[in-house]
């Protein structure tokens, strides 16, 4: 039952106050100081790139931190002006005007408002990464084309197009000073980080515009500095709107609002994965983004996002809280208001150099190896081409088409390989393996391999297929025919989940792989139906997986070996093969009830121990036993089975005695919670590990072969295995690697 305050996205929570009280001045407070240091320039230089008035930046960066910090979702995102919108606020000014710009960064708030409120969040974080990576490398790389314009002293151009083809030019006019400048800040950003930690506790970007200012106000040269007014407050401009085509601003809405929450989404979740604090509320995350760019839109701000540099910087610096956020945003307005003429001594070229860096730093080289390794290049680069050249909406939308295509290519298509197998007794074989999904898109090639195949041969098709539709199955089905008619033979080995036979028993569907483990290991089922258990459980083995015991079994034909003596109970739940990941030529097992060790009286375990031990050089003696034991339910409720049973469990009497006397194994269990019959039953295998201890063909394997003697107890309940010692009772360990995996030609069943 949910109340309204469940079912409505929440909003600022009483607490927020306490919070900046409280955590502003211990860890918050410092913390703030040095975002404020990193957004401060990176906040100028934004704006700059984007053609909008500097203050622009301001703003966003003041709303984007007490705003953003206040009502967001994410308790130590930063949010500002980000380079990510550069490219979509640059085309937007450049079509529409600033006016109108902030218009729709307001708009494009109230939309962001509308999809927190719809909870549809975390469908932002289902965009693959590799579009995500690639749109940031295109935004990159068009910020850095831009700025190289700028940093040579000349002026940018919105059209990556137009900035590639004048670059030639403005190389050959470049304009000493501004080069120096940029120059300047470019090489402080980038070996900032090699200095000392001391140092560093200044931010890069900081230094680098203030030595670049410093250097062009002590050199006699003439360079462009920042455009601003003579305050903060005189900058404001209110938002107007739009005039003409309203289909390409709600478009251009659109893009904004998109762009801004996925970024904002995706910084989020870095953010909480550099910290142990507070998860994100990611609708909430869209709530306050969206409310902010409503505020940054109606005071003249530039589009306001999560900034991952900004946060990165909030959280190393030890915030613990909002309040961080909070706090840089109003030192901005303070540097904004009473530092104004400072700003105006900034060159731009120092601006443009730190973006440079910036830009160049959206590509990373990890994103493009990563993309190599996943096959998934194609869509990186697809996207990032389209991005710089074409604009950000359609770049992301046809990396996401790309990734698709990818998608589709990989899951639909099968692996379909016919190939001649060696000689056999009975004519020429081939074998026609079908991996994957077997669909119509795969009949092409389902018919050149089919093809191959000789008339008269015997043919085994060897299918893993989770998928199998009726055009599919009509062309292996017709085939079939055709090659029997003409004298051939074929028989059908499935391994996946789907089967030939249901394959027109209704609408192709996709099965799960844990269908045909579950036909593979599962139990009987007890049905009206009449078909003998047995006959039909054979008829699936040669079907599903007979052939692949086949070359395991070929070693085998002529000489048995062994690597383990198991004894355990001959109850139907145990299959050792299962619970210790073995195949065929591993275990000898040996069943009776109880798990039993009865010494000369029983002579079928002392000929198996012997013979196991002696011509089977086995390596390992197992006593296993199990929970619910109904041998050891009968012995310890001393229950009348008749004179057989009766006489087979008076071999056990010593483990009821040693259990009743207080046995260091029953205690050890009693304190992890089993019950009175499997304490018992763990008993019972510690005193057979004893008498096969004491028995004298054992004894001298371990002398002189090293043979380990171990007790195994099996948990129904949980499919467990428990180690049994003479002390008490054991996990064990799950990043063992298994035998099969040390030796790929086994398989395990």
């Amino acid at each position: 039952m949910s109340t309204d305050t469940d079912s409505a996205p929440r909003m600022l929570p009483r607490s927020t106050t306490v919070e900046l009280l409280r955590g502003g001045l211990r860890h918050d407070l410092p913390a703030s100081l040095v975002v404020f240091l990193v957004a401060l320039p990176l906040s100028l230089g934004i704006a700059v790139a984007s053609g909008a008035p500097v203050a622009a930046g301001l703003v966003a960066a003041v709303v984007g931190g007490v705003v953003g910090g206040l009502l967001g979702g994410s308790a130590l995102q930063v949010s500002g002006p980000a380079a990510g919108l550069t490219v979509v606020v640059a085309s937007t000014i450049s079509q529409f005007g600033w006016a109108a710009t902030c218009f729709i960064t307001a708009a494009a708030g109230v939309l962001q408002v509308v999809f927190g409120l719809s909870r549809i969040a975390r469908a932002a974080l289902g965009i693959t990464p590799v579009v995500v990576h690639a749109m940031l490398a295109g935004i990159g790389i068009t910020i850095a084309l831009q700025q190289l314009h700028v940093l040579l002293g000349g002026a940018s151009y919105s059209s990556a197009w137009r900035n590639v083809a004048e670059l030639p030019g403005q190389l050959i006019h470049w304009h000493g000073p501004a080069v120096l400048i940029g120059v300047t800040a470019i090489a402080i950003t980038l070996g900032w980080k090699y200095l000392p930690a001391r140092v560093r506790a200044v931010p890069g970007p900081l230094v680098a515009v203030a030595v670049a200012t410093v250097l062009s106000l002590a050199l006699p040269v003439e360079v462009e500095r920042v455009p601003l007014g003579s305050g903060l407050f005189d900058e404001i401009a209110l938002p107007q709107v739009p005039q003409g085509d309203w289909f390409a601003v709600a478009v251009t809405v659109l893009t904004v609002a998109l762009i801004a929450s996925v970024q904002s989404l995706l910084t989020a979740v870095a953010v909480d994965k550099m910290h142990s604090g507070e998860r994100t509320d990611f609708d909430r995350e869209l709530l306050g983004q969206g409310s902010a760019n409503v505020v940054s839109g109606l005071l003249g701000g530039l589009p306001v996002a999560g900034v991952i540099v900004r946060s990165a910087a909030n959280v190393q610096a030890g915030a613990r809280t909002r309040a961080a956020s909070v706090l840089h945003g109003l030192w901005i307005l303070v540097f904004a208001v009473a530092l104004v003429g400072l700003v105006r001594q900034i060159p731009t070229a120092a601006l443009a150099g730190l973006l440079i860096v910036v830009g160049i730093q959206l590509v990373k080289l990890a994103h493009i190896k990563l993309a190599h390794r996943s096959r998934d290049l194609v869509v990186y680069l697809g996207t990032v081409l389209a991005v710089v050249f074409l604009n950000l909406l359609e770049g992301v939308l046809i990396g996401l088409g790309l990734a698709f295509g990818l998608l589709l290519w990989r899951v639909v298509r099968a692996h379909i390989e016919a190939k001649p197998l060696p000689g056999s007794d009975f004519g020429p074989t081939w074998l026609v393996t079908i991996e994957g999904s077997c669909s119509f898109v795969c009949l092409p090639k389902l018919s050149q391999e089919l093809a191959k195949v000789p008339a008269g041969a015997l043919v085994r098709f060897e299918m893993s297929v989770d998928f199998l539709d009726h055009a599919a199955y009509e062309t292996i089905d017709e085939w079939v025919r055709r090659h029997r008619s003409a004298g051939g033979a074929v028989e059908f080995v499935e391994l996946g989940p789907v089967r030939m036979a249901a394959a027109l028993s209704g609408p192709p569907t996709r099965e799960p792989t844990r269908k045909a483990v579950e036909e593979l290991i599962g139990p009987w089922r007890r049905t009206a139906n009449r078909v003998d258990p047995v006959v039909a459980g054979i008829s699936a083995y040669h079907r599903g997986h007979a052939h692949l015991l086949r070359p395991h079994l070929d070693g085998l034909r002529n000489h048995g070996e062994a690597d383990t003596f198991f004894l355990t109970c001959a109850d139907a739940r145990i299959v050792p093969n299962v619970i210790t990941h073995s195949g065929p030529g591993d275990l000898f097992t040996v069943r009776n009830v109880g798990n039993l060790v009865p010494g000369g009286h029983d002579v079928s375990v002392e000929a198996a121990l012997i013979y196991a031990l002696e011509k089977l050089d086995v390596r390992s003696v197992v006593v296993c036993g199990h929970s619910g034991c109904g041998a050891m339910d009968a012995l310890l409720h001393a229950v009348q089975a008749g004179p057989e049973l009766g006489d087979w469990l008076a071999h056990a009497r010593g483990s009821l005695a040693r259990f009743r006397l207080g046995h260091p194994v029953a205690e050890a269990a009693a304190r992890a919670g089993f019950s009175e019959v499997d304490q018992l039953g763990m008993v019972n295998v510690a005193l057979q590990v004893e008498t096969l201890h004491a028995h004298p063909a054992v004894a001298r394997g371990v002398q002189e072969r090293g043979v380990a003697v171990r007790g195994l107890f099996f948990d129904i309940q949980t499919a467990r295995v428990i180690e049994v010692t003479g002390a008490g009772i054991a996990e064990f360990e799950e990043d063992i690697p298994s035998p099969a995996a040390a030796e790929p030609v086994r398989l395990s069943l």
